[in-house]
């Protein structure tokens, strides 16, 4: 295998983790303090990323991310957009990181994002990355808060006519977490019962024998898994988010 890398070529990820309060992003703690009054001190925040290797392709690239991150595998990694804008370095602080890194003040960078339930990547208290909820991210280098904001804004399209909901959620889900995953992304508030009825009906959310118990004084959910299979066989992809617009228009208009 080639170790060199391609200076002008990175790949970075846009790790986005949803727990049952908050859509959250993975990000990695940049620091640097040449304790010398004509440099600043870097102390911030960056999405995780790394050059490309002369021997791997982007999607490697992008797996070697994720493994200094996590031993899990991930299959739904997306490539969403390409970055190369020769505005992309304006602060001091980035010139001095790339300078220290002896990388390329233009740079090309195309960006993958995935989506999974927060709890899949537990971060270590001592670890360099850190989950930050969406609505409140610390100061962030270069132009990584444009990134996360344009893949955001991709996952909330996405949504609409992909089946990446069910990333969000555990692999066996309640009806419950289906729904507030959907209020959570979209801001909306939904009415339970006819979320529940619209669910129910689509033949690619199985009902399961298992329950779970959830809180202490509740009777235990029904649990509920995503068929890829017989979502992917259907001939018209009447995906469970145009019901729920229809429920959300409705209570817009009342």
């Amino acid at each position: 295998m080639d170790f060199r890398k391609i200076n002008n070529l990175s790949v970075e990820c846009v790790i986005f983790g949803l727990d049952t309060d908050n859509l959250s992003v993975l990000l990695k703690k940049r620091t640097l303090n040449l304790f010398d009054d004509n440099y600043p001190v870097i102390d911030d925040w960056i999405l995780p990323g790394q050059n490309v290797f002369k021997s791997n392709n982007l999607a490697q690239s992008a797996d070697n991310i994720l493994k200094t991150i996590t031993s899990k595998q991930f299959g739904n990694k997306k490539q969403f957009r390409t970055y190369g804008s020769h505005k992309r370095v304006q602060t001091d602080k980035d010139l001095l990181w790339i300078r220290s890194k002896g990388g390329e003040t233009r740079n090309l960078t195309v960006i993958y994002y995935l989506t999974l339930p927060l709890e899949n990547i537990i971060i270590e208290k001592n670890s360099d990355f850190k989950w930050f909820a969406i609505n409140t991210l610390p100061e962030i280098g270069f132009d990584h808060q444009n990134i996360i904001n344009d893949a955001y804004d991709d996952l909330k399209t996405k949504i609409m006519t992909e089946p990446i909901m069910f990333d969000l959620v555990p692999t066996k889900f309640t009806l419950n977490e289906l729904q507030s995953a959907f209020e959570i992304l979209l801001n909306i508030e939904l009415d339970n019962r006819n979320f529940r009825k619209k669910a129910i009906s689509k033949p690619y959310i199985v009902p399961l024998e298992d329950k779970r118990k959830v809180g202490i004084s509740k009777k235990p959910s029904k649990l509920y898994m995503f068929s890829k299979d017989v979502f992917d066989k259907l001939t018209e992809k009447d995906n469970i988010i145009s019901s729920i617009l229809v429920l959300v228009i409705k209570m817009m208009v009342v």
